[in-house]
Parts: structure tokens; C-alpha cells; sequence
């Protein structure tokens, strides 16, 4: 397929409330939104890199820059016949991986609507609902974050996950299982914590958590293996890991027992279920995680964890759970059994609401043959 035409959008979407977690608080979110047009089919992407070089080393203005001045010439003009050969014309460009899934994501949505297929079938997907879980935010008082997950308890959700930082910690650990003694819950540390830490670690053991996700530095695999042998419950790692490599080195050195993947993360689809396969022949289980992504990236998302090794709840929440309104139409709502429908039209099955879009956009630019 020729590519004709690629636009970019820089978009601020305002949460429905203030998130924190270790990192700092965000009340609103800012990602870049890829359209590419080809032959008659438009495909959507979302980059997930954010404002901020907290959670990654890659921003906003990184990953323009980077799709402006080197993805985008790579491709646009030229005949592609798959996915991986557009990977291959731009492969010199090392890391950047949240600007190249959101370049890949647009590909793939476009190429699956080509062959009228939806994009969970085209990745390999076996369900037509996932389960969904939530993910909350440090919260200023015990009772605070109870009346929240009992709120999203009521709307359905399966699994229950709270972001931790030094200080907020071990006694928010203990309110919860105290109160909801048969949930599925884990918790978030975004690398807030040190080996030093191992007994706060220790302790959570006692409270049944489903897994503690990325405890320590968020370039760390070895440390990871040491705090790892000293608990019975699984590490999840999530920043650690940007490639099939890093999985390998985690797994083998036994520094996780569970990962989480983000396609920004680890530089799209296609080294997603690289990891996913990978993952499955290891007998690790994976599951998706979310970068508060408007409902073009979250379509994405619900299709990559229909295949069959994404077996715990992922950070896919419905759209209201993040925004007021959001950009694609359905928006994504979570079912009263804690799953979610996989869309099953062609590509990403949600079509873009161009009024809404445009409404939330802070800058453009379009690139033409």
C-alpha cells in the first residue's frame, strides 16, 4: 500500500480527577495521535509518550521530533506490503520506542482494514471479551481510597491495583485486604523503593497480593532477582522491560515472575506479541497495561490482550474512568462481569469523533507526498 499521507496530533485530554502515584500527579494527559492515509484507508495510532520524562525518557516534543524528522520520511510515499518491512525502513533509529508504536499502531490498524479484518484477529486474538481491572492513585486518607474501590467494585471491575510510594505505602496494604478479603489485588511502586526497602516488601507477603509491580529502579533487572528470591509473591515488571531481550534476561534470572506489557513501551505490536509468544512458552503469565490512553490507544490495547497468555486483568478501564468525553465512538465501557468487548470491526473498531478530536488538539501537522 502506497503511503500518501501521515498527519500528527498533539492532543491534551483533562482527566476526570487528579492521578498520583510516585512520580507526581497529573490532571491532564498529552499524547500524540498518528493518522496515515494509504490507497483509501486511514489507519489511527496513539503515542503514548507524555509531557514529562518521568515515567520514560521519551516526551511529547521527543516524539514528534523523532516521527517528524525521521519515521515519517522513512515511509511516507513508499509501497508497503506488511508491518514488518515499514519496521525495516526505519529500523537505524535506536529506542524512541513510544514514537515508533505510534507509528506501528497507525500500520496496523490501517493493514487490517485492508484485509477487513478486525486487529485483534489480525494480531492472533482468541477472545471476544477480556477481563478488565482498574488502576488508582496514592489517595490522602484510608477511607478515601476504600470509597473508591468500592465504587469500582460496583461498576464491575476484576481486579483492583494501587500505586505506592514511600510514606503510602504498607498501611493503605493492610486497610484494603482488611476490608475486601477476596479481591484480586497488586500494587504499583514505579520504581519508588530500594533493595534497603526489603522488609516493607516482606511484610506485604502476609496480604495475598495478586503482585507487586516494578518495586525498584526502573532500568533495574538484578535487583529485581535478589528482592524476588526473598518473596513468595510475584514480581511484576513493567518500565524494566522495553524488548524480547529484556524479557529474556528477567525471566532467566528470575528477577520477575509475571510481566506487564505496554506496546509504548516496548516499541509496538509487533515486539508485544514477541513478548506475549515468548512469555506463553515460558509459562509467565502477562497482561496489559495502560498509559491513560484516549480510545484510540485503548482500542489498541483491548486487542493486543485478546490473545490467549494475557491472562490477568489489564489497565484497560472504560473511557469514562479517565475522561468526560472521549475521542472514538463507542467509547469503551466495562461490562457489570468486569470484562470488555473486543471490537470486532475492521482495524480498530471504534471510529474517530473528528469533532471531539479536533476540540482536544493543541497543534497539527500533515505530511503529503
Amino acid at each position: 500500500m502506497k503511503i500518501e499521507k501521515i498527519e500528527l496530533r498533539h492532543i491534551k485530554m483533562e482527566l476526570v480527577s487528579p492521578f498520583t502515584t510516585s512520580m507526581g500527579t497529573e490532571y491532564d494527559e498529552e499524547h500524540i495521535i498518528v493518522r496515515v492515509d494509504a490507497e483509501g484507508i486511514t489507519g489511527w495510532g496513539e503515542s503514548v509518550a507524555e509531557s514529562t520524562p518521568f515515567y520514560s525518557y521519551e516526551t511529547v516534543t521527543t516524539a514528534w521530533h523523532i516521527l517528524q524528522d525521521f519515521l515519517i520520511p522513512s515511509i511516507l510515499g513508499k509501497d508497503i506490503s506488511s508491518i514488518d518491512e515499514a519496521i525495516q525502513l526505519y529500523s537505524k533509529v535506536r529506542g524512541h520506542r513510544m514514537a515508533k508504536a505510534g507509528l506501528e499502531a497507525a500500520l496496523w490498524d490501517m493493514f487490517a482494514k485492508s484485509k477487513n479484518i478486525s486487529l485483534s484477529k489480525m494480531m492472533g486474538g482468541t477472545r471476544n471479551k477480556i477481563d478488565v481491572g482498574v488502576s488508582i492513585g496514592i489517595q490522602s486518607s484510608v477511607p478515601d481510597l476504600i470509597k473508591k474501590i468500592e465504587g469500582y467494585l460496583a461498576e464491575g471491575y476484576k481486579r483492583i491495583k494501587i500505586k505506592i510510594a514511600p510514606g503510602n505505602d504498607i498501611q493503605f496494604v493492610k486497610a484494603v485486604r482488611k476490608e475486601f478479603p477476596n479481591i484480586l489485588f497488586q500494587v504499583d511502586a514505579n520504581s519508588a523503593y530500594e533493595l534497603k526497602h526489603i522488609d516493607l516488601f516482606k511484610q506485604m507477603d502476609a496480604y495475598n497480593l495478586l503482585l507487586i509491580e516494578q518495586p525498584l529502579g526502573y532500568d533495574d533487572i538484578y535487583e529485581h532477582s535478589k528482592l524476588q528470591k526473598e518473596l513468595k509473591t510475584p514480581i511484576c515488571l513493567d518500565e524494566s522491560i522495553h524488548s524480547l531481550a529484556d524479557t529474556r534476561a528477567a525471566i532467566e534470572l528470575d528477577s520477575c515472575r509475571i510481566i506487564n506489557i505496554k506496546p509504548g513501551r516496548v516499541g509496538g505490536f509487533t515486539e508485544s506479541i514477541l513478548i506475549h509468544d515468548y512469555c506463553e512458552a515460558k509459562n509467565i503469565p502477562v497482561w496489559c497495561g495502560g498509559m491513560l490512553e484516549s480510545g484510540i490507544g485503548r482500542a489498541g490495547n483491548v486487542a493486543l490482550a485478546s490473545l490467549p497468555n494475557f491472562t490477568l486483568p489489564g489497565d484497560i478501564s472504560a473511557s469514562k474512568r479517565y475522561y468526560k468525553e472521549d475521542i472514538v465512538e463507542p467509547e469503551f465501557l466495562v461490562n457489570k462481569d468486569g470484562t470488555m468487548d473486543v471490537p470486532t470491526k475492521p482495524g480498530i473498531g471504534v471510529e474517530v469523533n473528528m469533532k471531539m478530536l479536533e476540540k482536544v488538539t493543541v497543534k497539527k501537522k500533515e505530511f503529503k507526498v
